[in-house]
């Protein structure tokens, strides 16, 4: 905990406890993700009891996803998205718990504006990769010392996913993608 009457000192305690940002996903400096209170800690430890029922109900809309994306020619196989989108993949013998349901396609910034006007949420998480933000600058890197980084910034984006999402929820994504990427 900290306590402060001075503005700069509480200023960095709040970017410190937020991973170094002061704007979101810009990293100033590196910091930590320590937001967690007594309260939140309390609701944590009631909320753990439903964690694997949770997490079994993403994993079932993270197959559904992946279904209706096939279902309607949307995948490519490549390592890179070409016309269609790359599907999020789970490693052989492990198991997802599908916090987040990433596509990679091209045109992302267009597909994202295209997804709002029809009142569909995504998210870009990490716009800017690590060796990019200011936090990291001292470090030296610069744009293409790591390429496939910085491809990846440009083309994830994450779909709808929490576990009361429903099918029909699913499939307005997936039809509104797949108009995107016919026209």
């Amino acid at each position: 905990m900290v306590t402060t009457s001075d503005g700069q000192i509480a200023a960095r305690a709040r970017s410190l406890r937020q991973h170094g940002m002061t704007r979101r996903y810009y990293h100033d400096e590196v910091g930590w993700n320590a937001r967690l209170d007594g309260i939140q800690g309390a609701i944590l430890g009631i909320k753990l009891k439903y964690i694997d029922g949770w997490n079994a109900a993403r994993r079932s809309l993270a197959e559904r996803y992946h279904a209706l994306f096939r279902a309607g020619g949307l995948v490519d196989t490549g390592l890179y998205p070409n016309h269609g989108v790359i599907l999020p993949q789970t490693a052989a013998g492990a198991q997802h718990a599908w916090h987040q349901y990433v596509i990679r396609v091209q045109r992302r910034d267009e597909l994202r504006a295209y997804l709002s006007e029809r009142k569909i949420g995504s998210e870009i998480y990490y716009p800017v990769p690590l060796h990019r933000q200011d936090a990291l600058k001292s470090l030296g890197y610069r744009e293409g010392d790591f390429p496939q980084a910085e491809r990846a910034a440009r083309e994830v984006l994450a779909l709808p996913l929490f576990p009361e999402l429903r099918e029909d929820e699913q499939q307005t994504v997936v039809r509104a993608i797949a108009d995107f990427l016919s026209g």
